[in-house]
C-alpha cells in the first residue's frame, strides 16, 4: 500500500456560466491536462434563486460526457433528440454527448430555495468521440450506500466500494465517483488503481488529506492526488464530506472550445461549421 500524497490543493473560483448562473469552478479549461481524463468540475450550490434561475439554455456538446449530481433542488433537462425529464435531490444524470447533442438544463430550488449540485465533464477517447449520444438517469434510491466499520458512509455512484458496484457501470474511462462522509476522529483509507488520476472536492466539514505531510482542507477545496494506490483522510473534531473521483487518463491531445472537446483544431472547426449549417446532430429523434 502506497499512500498518495497531495499533489495540489486549491479553492474553487467564482464564475458565471449559462444565462447568468453564479457558481464555483474547481477546475476547468486547463492547458496542462493534469486532471486527465476529467476536464471540468463545477459546484453550483446556492440558497439564492437569483444565482441559478436563469439556467443553461440551449447549447451544444460533442466529444465528452457530463455528469450531474444533485443534492438539493432539481434540474429539468431537454434536448434536440426529444428527450426530457428532471433529476432531483440525490439523483445523477450521466450524459454521453458523443457525436453531438444540443440541450438545455434549467435548475429550480427546493422549498427553501436551495439548489445544490455538481457537474463534472469527462473526456471521451478519440475512437469514441463520435458515438451515439445517450443518457443514464439514476434516481437516488438506485444509488447504493455502503457503511464502513468506522462509520464512514459512501454513496457509490460509479466504481466500487467494499465489493458493492456503483449505479453507473460500463463507462469507457473506468471511473470512480463516490460521495464520502467521514465521521469526526476517524481515519479513512481507500484503494484506487495507481493507473488512475484521482481528485477530491470537499463540500462539508474539514479534514487532513494525504500521507505524513497531510494538509487540511475544508469546504470548496479541490485536492489533486499524486502517485500511489491509496488515499488517506483523517478527521479531527468534525466530520467531512467530499467527492472522490478517479479515472484512467487518456493521454491524448485535447482541442477544446467551450462545450465541444475534440483532439485537433481541424475537428473543432468541423464541429462549429456543422453547428452553423445544421448538420451537427448525427442521430435522429427516437
Amino acid at each position: 500500500m502506497k499512500i498518495r500524497p497531495v499533489k495540489r490543493m486549491s479553492q474553487s473560483q467564482p464564475t458565471v456560466e449559462g444565462a447568468g448562473v453564479r457558481l464555483r469552478r474547481a477546475f476547468g479549461f486547463s492547458k496542462d491536462n493534469e486532471t486527465d481524463p476529467f476536464l471540468l468540475l463545477d459546484d453550483f450550490r446556492s440558497d439564492s434563486p437569483s444565482d441559478y434561475e436563469k439556467g443553461f439554455p440551449w447549447h451544444p456538446h460533442r466529444g465528452i460526457e457530463t455528469i450531474t449530481y444533485v443534492l438539493a433542488g432539481e434540474v429539468a433537462h431537454s434536448d434536440s433528440l426529444g428527450n426530457q425529464g428532471s433529476i432531483s435531490a440525490g439523483d445523477v444524470q450521466w450524459m454521453t454527448a458523443g457525436s453531438g447533442i444540443i440541450h438545455q438544463e434549467m435548475p429550480a430550488g427546493d422549498t427553501q430555495g436551495r439548489m445544490y449540485g455538481f457537474q463534472l465533464w469527462a473526456n471521451l477517447p478519440a475512437v469514441d468521440k463520435m458515438i451515439d449520444p445517450c443518457y443514464r438517469d439514476v434516481i437516488s434510491k438506485k444509488i447504493p450506500e455502503v457503511t464502513l466499520e468506522n462509520g464512514t458512509i459512501i454513496r457509490v455512484i460509479c466504481g466500487e466500494a467494499e465489493g458493492v458496484s456503483g449505479a453507473v457501470q460500463d463507462v469507457i474511462i473506468e471511473p470512480v465517483y463516490l460521495d464520502v462522509n467521514v465521521p469526526a476522529q476517524t481515519k479513512f483509507l481507500f484503494e484506487i488503481p495507481s493507473t488512475h488520476t484521482v481528485i477530491s472536492y470537499v463540500f462539508e466539514g474539514r479534514a487532513f488529506f494525504g500521507d505524513e505531510s497531510a494538509q487540511g482542507a475544508e469546504n470548496q477545496t479541490l485536492i489533486l492526488w499524486g502517485d500511489g494506490d491509496t488515499v488517506q483522510v483523517n478527521t479531527t473534531d468534525q466530520p467531512v464530506r467530499f467527492l472522490l473521483i478517479a479515472g484512467k487518463p487518456l493521454h491524448e491531445p485535447v482541442a477544446w472550445y467551450g462545450p465541444v472537446v475534440m483532439n485537433t483544431q481541424a475537428e473543432l472547426q468541423i464541429a462549429f461549421q456543422e453547428l452553423q449549417n445544421g448538420t451537427f446532430i448525427k442521430k435522429g429523434k427516437g
